[in-house]
Order: structure tokens, then C-alpha cells, then sequence
């Protein structure tokens, strides 16, 4: 074979188009329908559903058993009902206004300062869940029965509260403060002139703004729902309210519980509705 032969031959050969491979077989798996999930799901779902709808239609019934909204007109006439509200309500603010002067300073502290020290705060903000609410009250009436003037004030159960809502208040501000930079946040302020009041009003508090919201809201339905402690300290409560109330007229008290349960509802809406907006206007 000659050079140029021997060429052409390369040359041929470097233009010829390359084999394609062999087409592979298709990966895709047909995915079988997750029937086990939607199961789940489905069972959860009618765990939930089933009694408050048995609820709202009992609540929606006359004496007579037939359809009528006579019970929702007649919720703010039952005696006993306004100052009911009034009280919950007050104690509800007194115990998110002591809880979160105690436990956001306290948090924040051990967060920068005391990191080893947060196995500590897991433990000890987990014994109110742990100690039955009927023992801590007692313990408390009879620490308190020297001192007549605390004793016979229902703010004391405020402050009973502030440790019954401390488990949740801890664990929705120590996660907050864990998804921040915590200490480049604070020694960026303390850099500029800050001190530590103005750092923790305007750079800290700003951040757990979401965190802040979800305690809210658990020590709100916490006071609102609590009827152990305040039927032994003798303090009538919506929740005591609705037990004293249900032999007379179980419609209207049903009614009351379902209204409550929905303004629940429509307060955490707001809060996540609200967070989710400040979140998107701050991105």
C-alpha cells in the first residue's frame, strides 16, 4: 500500500461518522399509586374532622333537637359567661407579658453566653410537662396559704401558667434563635454604640418576630383551655365556666367551646398569614 493510499485511508476513517451506541433501556419506573399515605392521611383527617363536626352540629340545635342558631344568641346572656371572658382574658395577659420578660432575656443569654449550658434548659423546661398540673397547683396552694394576700388573688394562677407554658415558649424561641447568627448580630450592634436593651429591642426581637408569634399564640390556648388549676384554686374560667354550665344548657356551652375553638383558629391564621407577609416584603 502506497503513503497516499495509506491517507486516504485515515482520512476515511476519521470522517466516517461515529456509531452511535446502543439505546439504552428506559430507567423511568412507573410509580404505583401510594395508596398507604392517602390512608393515613384520610384516618387523621377523620380523627379531626368527625368530632368537631358533631360538635358544631350539636351546637347548632334548639331543646327540641331541630336546626336553629338560638344558642349563639344566647351565649352572652348566660350568667357567669362575661366575667368568665374577662378574667381568661386578663390572665392570658398577664401570664405572655411575665413569660416572655422571664424567658426571651433568659434564652438569648444562655445562647451567647451559656452554650452548654442549653442541655440544662432542655431538661429543666420539660419538668412542667412531666409534673402533673393537679400536683403543681396543690404545691403551690399550700406554699401560698401563709400569705393570704397572694392566696386569694387569681393572678397567682398567672404565674403558675408562666411554668406550665414554659416548655413550649422555650423550644419556639430556642429554635428561632437557632436559625440566626446570633453573635455577629450582636457584636455588629455592640459595635455601632448599641447597648444590650437597644440590641435585643431593635436587632434581636425583630428576627424572632416568627418565633415570638408561635409562643404567643401556644400560651394564649394554654390559659384559654386550662381547667385543672383553675378548679382548684376556685377561679371560674371559660373552661370551669363550661363545665358548671353544661347539665343547664349543653347547647349553648357546646356553641361556646366550638366559638372559641374557631377564634383559635382564625388568630393563628392571621399570625402565619401576617409572618408570611413580612417574610416576602423583607425577601
Amino acid at each position: 500500500m502506497t503513503q497516499a493510499e495509506i491517507g486516504d485511508f485515515f482520512l476515511t476513517d476519521a470522517l466516517a461518522p461515529a456509531h452511535s451506541a446502543p439505546p439504552r433501556a428506559s430507567t423511568r419506573v412507573r410509580r404505583r399509586p401510594r395508596w398507604g399515605r392517602g390512608a393515613i392521611l384520610l384516618i387523621v383527617a377523620l380523627y379531626f374532622i368527625v368530632p368537631i363536626y358533631a360538635a358544631l352540629d350539636f351546637s347548632l340545635q334548639n331543646i327540641q333537637g331541630q336546626f336553629s342558631f338560638s344558642p349563639l344568641t344566647q351565649i352572652t346572656a348566660q350568667p357567669g359567661f362575661a366575667s368568665a371572658v374577662g378574667l381568661s382574658f386578663r390572665l392570658s395577659i398577664v401570664t405572655l407579658v411575665i413569660e416572655m420578660l422571664l424567658m426571651v432575656p433568659t434564652v438569648i443569654y444562655v445562647h451567647l453566653r451559656l452554650p452548654r449550658f442549653r442541655r440544662v434548659m432542655e431538661v429543666i423546661t420539660i419538668l412542667p410537662i412531666v409534673i402533673p398540673p393537679i400536683v403543681l397547683i396543690l404545691g403551690v396552694l399550700q406554699a401560698a396559704r401563709p400569705y393570704q394576700w397572694i392566696s386569694s388573688s387569681p393572678y397567682l394562677l398567672a404565674a403558675v401558667y408562666v411554668v406550665l407554658a414554659m416548655p413550649f415558649v422555650y423550644r419556639s424561641l430556642d429554635s428561632g434563635l437557632g436559625a440566626l447568627d446570633l453573635k455577629i448580630l450582636v457584636e455588629a450592634s455592640r459595635s455601632l454604640g448599641a447597648g444590650w436593651i437597644a440590641t435585643m429591642w431593635r436587632v434581636l426581637i425583630p428576627n424572632l418576630r416568627s418565633a415570638l408569634l408561635s409562643a404567643s399564640v401556644l400560651t394564649l390556648a394554654l390559659v384559654f383551655g386550662e381547667f385543672t388549676m383553675a378548679q382548684l384554686d376556685l377561679w371560674t374560667t371559660v373552661p370551669v365556666w363550661i363545665y358548671n354550665s353544661s347539665s343547664t344548657n349543653p347547647h349553648v356551652v357546646t356553641a361556646v367551646a366550638m366559638m372559641f375553638l374557631i377564634a383559635m383558629w382564625l388568630v393563628l391564621t392571621i399570625i402565619v398569614s401576617l409572618d408570611r407577609t413580612h417574610r416576602r416584603a423583607k425577601g
